[in-house]
């Protein structure tokens, strides 16, 4: 794990499973209490959390994308899998494990 801190791919790696799991919370835990349970708090705060984890990791692919040279697809799909719920995992999974850290 520590090993992922060393190169930027793997920093993108774990900032995609931050923000995946940041979305979902935001998606099916803090939207439920705002909507139905009349409750925006949380929603206010985590939504702040998410957005700026949401800016860090487009920012991460543009970093990336141009350090590996990626093809405008992969940046596409990369940057797509963001606004997708479980999107970021699906990435980590099928575009940044095999990229060359």
């Amino acid at each position: 794990m520590l090993n992922l801190f060393k190169t930027q791919v793997g920093r993108l790696r774990i900032l995609a499973f931050v923000e995946g799991i940041s979305f979902l919370v935001l998606l099916f835990i803090t939207m439920p209490l705002k909507y139905m349970f009349h409750n925006p708090e949380p929603n206010k705060m985590f939504g702040l959390v998410h957005g700026l984890l949401f800016i860090m990791y487009v920012l991460a692919v543009i970093q990336v994308k141009i350090e590996q040279n990626w093809a405008m697809k992969k940046t596409f799909l990369a940057l797509l899998a963001s606004v997708i719920p479980f999107g970021t995992f699906w990435a980590d999974k099928k575009l940044f494990q095999n990229t060359t850290e």
